[in-house]
């Protein structure tokens, strides 16, 4: 299952990626299929199987399937509980940073008023001038985890994302908290699309890239991870329950503007595009303001 939201009357709606186009869940809504991608995380397998049938009893109406170019897109996990992000996981970006790699994962977060879509336009904050990203595959819960074993906390992932971990990186280190630097407004897009985990085989082992204004600026694979996907995840259920639709961000790959000499870092400006693309996700574009 492959689900997006997009706006329609000023609300966040429900969509259902197709060969057709964008089917519309709410014009189709028959109170048998969830409406919201809560609904569809709450409801697991059976929510899927739900909306699935409502997408093919409704093939022959063309008009709820909608035209992917003319939506406006909402954060792929509108509302999730928690933000949870993992710095330093990549060999190779720890290695570009000058750093040693972690003994145990860095966790930080993000807080909701940092989430926004694919397409959105960000714009810099007044406060800061290093301007960075940070391509990362997203995680997203579907069941309540709590000291879960590693061996079976793929089993608690309800599917997966495109993120891009935005960061004001003269704010970031100010102290050794990182949180300052982390959660200006809009600085985590995810999107465009929910991938639910059947599609996706082996989160350790996807290609992810970011092009700043067409240029590939990132360009790695998941399997240089320093924690994996199942160690993340078994890690933080340690410390703190996860529920359905919480997120994690798992990390960056080498590439980021921190990581270039002193003295020639560019960091974001007004006028940037930013596409990160992660193997059998899509691709999450962002524009700087």
């Amino acid at each position: 299952m492959i689900t997006v939201t997009f706006y329609k009357d000023e609300k966040l709606a429900l969509g259902v990626k197709t060969d057709k186009g964008i089917f519309d869940v709410e014009a189709a809504a028959n109170g048998q299929a969830p409406t919201t991608v809560a609904e569809l995380i709450a409801q697991g397998e059976a929510g899927k199987r739900a909306l699935q049938d409502l997408v093919e009893t409704n093939q022959g109406t063309d008009a709820l399937f909608l035209e992917e170019d003319g939506l406006t897109f909402g954060p792929s996990v509108p509302a999730p509980q928690k933000i949870i992000c993992v710095g330093l996981n990549y060999k190779r970006h720890a290695d570009e940073c000058n750093m040693p790699y972690p003994k145990e994962p860095i966790i930080f977060s993000k807080f909701a008023n940092t989430l926004t879509a694919h397409n959105a336009d960000v714009k810099l904050p007044t406060k800061g001038k290093e301007f960075d990203y940070e391509a990362e595959l997203v995680i997203v819960i579907g069941k309540e985890a709590k000291n879960v074993a590693k061996e079976d906390a793929l089993s608690y992932v309800y599917g997966y994302t495109n993120g891009n971990d935005l960061s004001v990186r003269d704010l970031q280190f100010v102290s050794s908290q990182w949180l300052l630097g982390k959660t200006t407004d809009d600085f985590c897009p995810i999107g465009p699309y929910l991938v639910s985990d059947e599609h996706i085989d082996n989160p350790d082992h996807l290609s992810i890239t970011l092009k700043r204004n067409g240029e590939l600026r990132q360009n790695s694979n998941t399997s240089d991870l320093i924690f994996s996907c199942s160690e993340i995840i078994s890690y933080i259920s340690e410390h703190m329950t996860l529920v359905p639709g919480d997120i994690i961000l798992t990390g960056t790959p080498e590439g980021v503007i921190m990581g270039d000499p002193e003295g020639q870092r560019d960091w974001l400006k007004p006028g940037d595009e930013l596409q990160v693309e992660i193997e059998n996700l899509g691709t999450l574009t962002t524009y700087i303001k």
